[in-house]
């Protein structure tokens, strides 16, 4: 178990997975600080209930991701922008709000998912994620992925992360811990898109 600083979004960041952050909040822009410094990681956690800015938000999904900052840079609006990269998934204990208002949380690591390779009904996911990954639009998450076409894991995160779907749907994914039936949840939900 260890403690770190917990980031709650509306969003889910996945392991393997690359998150573009704009960062204006001051208890934000001191836990980068902290983070670059120590060369630490944060946890990146779905907002169950409440906002993502000013006041902290009423509840959280338990389970998370171990992010690490891996760019950093002054966006043109004057605003810290960081590319944070989806390191493991992470599940929360407990929690605490701090004076300056950031969430520190006991989290526990939780393990990779096994590595194993996608059955051939699943092809038709792996050619949807190509599809995404060669749009121009998508260029600067890609260039920090890692492609790993022969894993179930890999597959599936990615599209969990770049598919249209509602946050309590990535969320259920992420907390699934085999990839093949991640593969099938998503292959339901796109079956109607790719016979």
């Amino acid at each position: 178990m260890q403690e770190l600083p917990l980031f709650p979004l509306n969003t889910v960041l996945f392991p393997g997975g690359a998150l573009p952050l704009r960062i204006f909040e001051t208890r934000y822009l001191d836990m980068v600080s902290a983070c670059l410094r120590t060369d630490r990681g944060f946890g990146v956690i779905a907002i169950h209930q409440g906002q993502e800015a000013g006041n902290p938000p009423a509840s959280i999904h338990p389970i998370g991701t171990l992010a690490r900052i891996v760019d950093f840079d002054q966006l043109d609006d004057g605003l810290l922008g960081i590319t944070c990269l989806g390191i493991q998934r992470l599940q929360v204990l407990d929690h605490r709000l701090q004076p300056d208002q950031l969430l520190l949380g006991q989290v526990r690591l939780l393990p990779d998912d096994p590595s194993l390779s996608p059955r051939r009904d699943h092809q038709p996911l792996a050619r949807v994620l190509q599809d995404l990954l060669e749009r121009e639009e998508l260029r600067p998450y890609s260039r920090f992925l890692t492609p790993n076409w022969d894993d179930a894991a890999w597959i599936g995160n990615r599209l969990a992360e770049l598919l249209p779907l509602p946050l309590a749907v990535r969320q259920r994914l992420l907390e699934t811990t085999e990839p093949l039936q991640r593969l099938d949840a998503l292959l339901a939900i796109l079956h109607p898109y790719t016979d």
